[in-house]
């Protein structure tokens, strides 16, 4: 079966005490600009275009194409939707699991870019014609995401395979009912334990939803109803001071010194219902063998949270020359990304039970938080246009991020062989990263212009495309403005909210698997719409 890197990383969180993963590098790291609603609807073709803000992010030397000041705001909606369903694991389709198409959506508001670029004419023919100052602020990745999925399951639970985990763990009672026990032991064990979610049962652990045996084995005891919940938000910008200048009308040199921001949340939680609790009867024996309580277990719901966030500083120059008339070349290069990250995670945990000794429990984990230092890629833009007089224009861009040069550089808790592991293993996995834009502006009048605009990435077997429209309007004074919509088709997410695991022990000890009974697999299809309109002044 498929897993993500999202399965593993929450799964990480849920043991005890968060590590660093190569899936925080890779999100760290990559890039999604969005910018002005020009730049949006040509795909960000703009290395060797500029004259517009939403490109000084890609290329310092944009400012400097200008011969005038500006400033811009840019507000944007998204649109996100998502589907949710189970993956059969049988060659007939059979679907065991999950078998409900569930659809959420969300719609964000947000404002992927404001600056103010100051031009100043020195009256010079030759030489240093032009100079330019800006402060400006570009989106540069957005994380929104909400998933729900649900349906029913008689093969396999949630609780089941916490049950397996202290099971081969060889977790003890007494350390998970300890005082101390998120000190010593795994958080998601402790809070089953602690809420009744598992109990020990002869030299292994069984769920509330399982019904075992002194053999060693132990099935679902019912049927339950499933359900799957996530919810993602967050977002990067860049904080950049521009520098730059014309040479001659011919060449356009620029430099960035950026600060980036990035926030980060990650939500997630399953919750198991009995379809009927007189299927999940629970009784406890005493030593004699008599039965001293008796409950039916009811729901269950396990959380967990996870939220990041941090600051980091890089550089870049860039220049845009025109050879000969109507063509433009131009090239940029950003510094590795510094950033300093805090993060913070919680797990909670709730059941419910009916019956004679039935009741309420749950427990909250600590607040884990730490600390740590991350490198981002290197990465170099490369682009060509050509105008066509006044009439438009197109332009192609390639950008190059090397992710095998990404690495964590210290942190609060992981030793340093942890962190030089993890670091070897991000430079095998991650590669080279590709991505081509392409953008082309059509003006049938002069304060009107026509434009769309295509972005592929590509980093190793995953790719992401873009397709975007827009249109533009220049007033004869000052005012212009510019909206675009973009289509993001985003690739399809298989994962499982648990592991598979098995269901007997064996003579020697070990357990056998059963072939028949799988963990859920779900499939999430996205797609996302962005419109963004931007309003500017030159001056």
């Amino acid at each position: 079966m498929n897993r993500t890197a999202l399965t593993i990383l929450f799964a990480l969180i849920a043991v005890c005490g968060y590590s660093q993963t190569a899936y925080d590098a890779l999100m760290l790291s990559e890039n999604d600009y969005e910018g002005t609603a020009r730049t949006a609807a040509m795909g960000n073709a703009f290395t060797a275009l500029g004259g517009d803000l939403g490109a000084v992010t890609i290329n310092p030397a944009s400012s400097a194409v200008s011969r005038y000041s500006q400033i811009t705001v840019t507000p944007g909606l998204s649109f996100i939707a998502s589907t949710a369903s189970g993956v059969s694991p049988y060659q007939n389709g059979d679907l065991p699991y999950f078998e409900k198409k569930m659809k959420s959506s969300q719609t964000r508001f947000d404002l992927p870019n404001i600056g103010v670029s100051m031009n100043i004419d020195r009256g010079m023919k030759y030489g240093i014609k032009n100079l330019s100052f800006g402060f400006i602020v570009n989106k540069t990745a957005s994380y929104d995401q909400t998933v729900y999925a649900n349906g029913t399951n008689n093969t396999t639970s949630f609780l089941g395979q916490m049950a397996y985990d202290s099971s081969i763990n060889k977790d003890s009672p007494t350390d998970l009912g300890a005082d101390n026990a998120f000190d010593i032991m795994p958080w998601k064990n402790v809070i089953g334990y602690k809420t009744g979610m598992i109990d020990p049962f002869n030299d292994f652990y069984v769920g509330a939803t399982e019904k075992a045996y002194d053999d060693g084995t132990a099935f679902l005891a019912g049927e339950i109803d499933q359900t799957y919940g996530r919810e993602i938000r967050g977002s990067k910008y860049e904080y950049l001071l521009n520098f730059s200048m014309n040479i001659s009308d011919w060449l356009f040199i620029g430099a960035n010194f950026s600060l980036h921001s990035i926030s980060y949340s990650y939500n997630e939680y399953i919750r198991e219902n009995a379809i009927d609790a007189n299927n999940f009867k629970i009784e406890y024996k005493d030593a004699s063998d008599n039965i001293v309580a008796t409950k039916y277990f009811n729901s269950m719901k396990y959380a967990s949270e996870y939220n990041f966030s941090g600051l980091g500083y890089s550089a870049k120059i860039g220049f845009i020359v025109l050879p000969f008339k109507g063509f433009r070349v131009g090239a940029a290069l950003q510094t590795p990304t510094s950033f300093t990250i805090d993060e913070g995670w919680e797990d909670r945990g709730e059941t419910a039970f009916s019956g004679p000794d039935g009741g309420k429990y749950s427990k909250t984990s600590p607040y884990g938080e730490n600390s740590w230092t991350f490198r981002s890629p290197l990465r170099a833009n490369f682009g060509v246009a050509y105008t066509f007089g006044k009439m438009g224009l197109v332009s192609a861009d390639y950008e190059l991020s090397d992710y095998r040069n990404i690495r964590y550089k210290s942190s609060e808790y992981t030793d340093r062989t942890t962190l030089e592991e993890i670091n070897s293993q991000m430079k095998a996995s991650h590669g080279v990263g590709h991505n081509f834009r392409f953008g082309a502006e059509f003006k049938p009048v002069a304060q009107l212009a026509l434009r769309a605009g295509y972005n592929m990435s590509a980093l190793q077997d995953k790719f992401t495309h873009k397709a975007s429209l827009g249109l533009g309007f220049a007033s004869g004074k000052s005012f212009f403005a510019d909206i675009a919509c973009v289509r993001a088709f985003i690739p399809d997410e298989y994962f499982m909210p648990y592991d598979d695991y098995v269901f007997k022990k064996n003579a020697e000890g070990g357990f056998d698997v059963d072939p028949n009974y799988y963990a859920p697999e779900i499939l999430i299809k996205s797609s996302l719409w962005k419109v963004v309109l931007t309003l500017g002044f030159r001056f």
